[in-house]
């Protein structure tokens, strides 16, 4: 009786020879014949494990789609045959097809950096707008629109990688929390914007739990399903929010009552310039001296010489900006020693950040959380490390005022 035995997501013991498998995950089954055998894998979910329709390199086999025979109707005998016919294969070799990732054979590094180039001038286009406009509300809806085009990523992700969760609910809760963050801000009544944080992480948690009673219990989903869109909503949209508080509602400068302003413009900016120029300095350090892995199982690429360029280019931004006396930032800061711990303190936060999200895409099987910015990726992508910036200057701000 010959029966395989599936060792892991990248081998097949079959009649105690060990069958080496490739990297490139098909959304159909397929039938292998080994010898005077077949086999056929377990599922036609390519997120399922076994990693379905894995593509043996061995040689001496032939494989063909089940369901339907490959173009000619024949098997095909070379892994460069089977991955000629798909249309989303380009290479082999590589490793499982992850959510979110295009394998097109005519992207091009030049394709690439172009559409990086364009994606990257139409968000500072977009940016300089909001900051030209000066109006609360325009900043309100640059916010807003993010928050809920990342939560979206989010649950997608979720969904693409079949962990439960309730999707509409933590978008339509989302939705609500953004809008009465926008009329506590425009009522004058920002000093209640932690009631609403506490009132809506309640709502969110007890109305998971409720949809929770629609469903079956199996195993772990349930708490998986409430912890996954609790994770969801508090990630981005509460920590996110701080964005906008930071911009119109800054702590200790808050306008008068009915002249709704955006005090916190330039303070929105810096924390902005310092978050992000310590993403470019870690990855431009971490490129040309990098050798010490920080954190491999989570992200391969981070290393501890990039995070001193991170540390580094967040000193020399948020100093830089903070000695522009047009920028108003020394309201904002207790004075020099200030800003530089708040410098340090950012730029661990935004690596922390960043971190945070690699954990999630991990989790999701995804390579980028969406396609919101081609060449670049998704919103979530963008925000990741402002998610846990932006809140702790707000902190910082409230402690001053205290």
């Amino acid at each position: 009786m010959w029966e395989p035995v599936w060792t892991n997501n990248l081998e097949a013991e079959v009649n105690g020879q060990r069958l080496a498998l490739l990297g490139l995950a098909f959304p159909w089954k397929v039938r292998i014949r080994w010898g005077m055998n077949e086999l056929e894998t377990p599922s036609n979910d390519p997120y399922a494990p076994p990693a379905t329709g894995w593509l043996p390199v061995i040689s001496g086999h032939e494989v063909r789609r089940c369901g339907g025979n490959p173009p000619g109707g024949r098997w095909l005998r070379k892994p460069e045959e089977f991955a000629n016919c798909h249309p989303l294969a380009e290479r082999l070799g590589c490793a499982p097809r992850m959510a979110g990732t295009s394998l097109s054979t005519n992207s091009s590094k030049g394709a690439v950096f172009l559409r990086r180039l364009a994606s990257t001038l139409l968000m500072w286009g977009l940016i300089t707008a909001v900051y030209v406009s000066g109006r609360p509300l325009a900043f309100l809806a640059m916010v807003g629109v993010l928050t809920l085009v990342a939560i979206i990523e989010f649950f997608r992700m979720a969904a693409a990688a079949k962990v439960p969760c309730f999707p509409r609910f933590g978008v339509v809760a989302s939705a609500v929390y953004l809008l009465s963050v926008g009329w506590l801000i425009f009522e004058g009544k920002a000093e209640r914007l932690f009631q609403l944080d506490a009132v809506a992480l309640f709502v969110v948690l007890a109305g998971a739990f409720t949809l929770q009673l629609r469903h079956p219990l199996r195993g772990l989903e349930p708490i998986l399903a409430v912890g996954s869109t609790l994770v969801g909503f508090l990630y981005v949209a509460v920590f996110f929010s701080f964005a906008a508080r930071l911009a119109i509602a800054p702590p200790g400068h808050l306008t008068p009552l009915g002249a709704v302003g955006v005090p916190g413009a330039w303070l929105l900016l810096w924390v902005v310039a310092v978050t992000k120029c310590t993403d470019a300095g870690a990855y431009i350090v971490g490129s040309l001296i990098g050798s010490h892995k920080m954190i491999p199982h989570v992200s391969p690429g981070k290393t501890w010489e990039g995070f001193g360029g991170a540390l580094l280019f967040a000193q020399l931004v948020g100093c830089g900006l903070f000695a522009i006396p047009q920028l108003g930032l020394a309201g904002f800061f207790g004075g020099w020693g200030h800003v530089i711990a708040l410098n340090a303190l950012l730029a661990l936060l935004a690596v922390v950040g960043d971190l945070a999200e690699s954990i999630i895409k991990r989790s999701f099987n995804a390579k980028d959380s969406g396609k919101f910015l081609p060449g670049i990726g998704g919103a979530l992508d963008l925000i990741d490390s402002i998610c846990f910036t932006a809140p702790v200057v707000f902190f910082y701000l409230l402690w001053m005022a205290a």
